[in-house]
C-alpha cells in the first residue's frame, strides 16, 4: 500500500521548489553533523530537527511537523523498534526511513512490517540516501536490491530467511527486549501489556525459533547481530 502524505506536511517555496523537513535520529552528534552537511547541499532538504535518544524523537514527533524521519535503530534509551512503533503510534502517516549499521538481513524485513516506510545501511552512498529520502517523502517505499530479492524469495518460498523473520511485529518487538535480558514483567509494564500476554508471545516466540529459554534468545539474538 503506497504512503499518504501528511496533510500536515510542510510547504517552503524556495526557486519553486519544496523543500522537505527532515528530523535527524541517532545517538552520534558527529553522524547527525555529517548527515546535516550532506543535506544542506541540497535546497529541497532542511533538518528541522535532531534528537539523539528514542525518546526526544518521540516528544519532537509529537510536538512539531516533520515530513520525514530520518532514524537510526541502535538508540541507548530504547530498541528502533519501539521508537519506530511509537512515532507511528503519534502519526501513522508520517514515512520512517532506517539509517543504521545493521544489514538489512539483520532487521529490513522485521522493520518494513513495522511501518518503517525504507531501510538503508550507512555504508550507502550520499546519493542513494538522496534517492531514498526522495522516495519517502513522495509517499513511496524505498528498498534496497538486497531488501527486494529477500521480499521476492520470501514471497515466492524459495528464501532461506533467518527464523527471526518469520515473527510478527509484536513478537519480534518482544523477542529483542528478551534478548537483551529484559523480564517478562518489565517487558509487559514497557509495552502496557498483561504479564500473560507477554508470556504467551515469549511461547510463541520460542516455538517459532525451535529455542527453549532466554538465554538461547540471547545467543540467536548476537550470533545474529541483533544486538552487541
Amino acid at each position: 500500500m503506497r504512503l499518504q502524505l501528511s496533510v500536515q506536511r510542510f510547504f517552503i517555496h524556495t526557486k519553486g521548489s519544496i523543500v522537505t523537513r527532515i528530523l535527524v535520529v541517532d545517538d552520534h552528534m558527529i553522524v547527525r553533523a555529517g548527515l546535516k552537511q550532506l543535506l544542506s547541499e541540497h535546497s529541497e532538504f532542511v533538518v528541522a530537527g535532531e534528537a539523539a535518544t528514542g525518546a526526544e524523537a518521540v516528544d519532537m514527533v509529537r510536538e512539531s511537523d516533520f515530513d520525514v524521519v530520518l532514524l537510526d535503530i541502535s538508540m541507548g534509551d530504547m530498541s528502533g523498534i519501539d521508537t519506530l512503533k511509537q512515532i507511528k503510534r503519534y502519526k501513522p502517516e508520517l514515512p520512517v526511513l532506517i539509517l543504521t549499521f545493521h544489514a538489512e538481513e539483520t532487521y529490513g524485513v522485521n522493520l518494513l512490517r513495522a511501518g518503517a516506510a525504507g531501510y538503508l545501511t550507512k555504508v550507502c552512498s550520499p546519493a542513494e540516501l538522496i534517492t531514498a529520502l526522495r522516495m519517502v517523502a513522495s509517499g513511496r517505499r524505498y528498498l534496497s536490491p538486497l531488501l527486494r530479492e529477500q521480499l521476492a524469495a520470501d514471497l515466492s518460498g524459495e528464501a532461506e530467511s533467518a527464523p527471526h523473520t518469520a515473527l510478527t511485529q509484536r513478537e519480534f518487538q518482544i523477542f529483542c527486549k528478551l534478548a537483551t535480558g529484559t523480564g517478562v514483567t518489565e517487558v509487559a509494564k514497557e509495552l502496557f501489556l498483561s504479564v500473560k500476554t507477554v508470556s504467551s508471545y515469549r511461547l510463541r516466540v520460542l516455538q517459532k525459533m525451535h529455542l527453549k529459554t532466554n538465554s538461547q534468545i540471547t545467543y540467536y539474538a548476537i550470533k545474529h547481530g541483533l544486538i552487541q
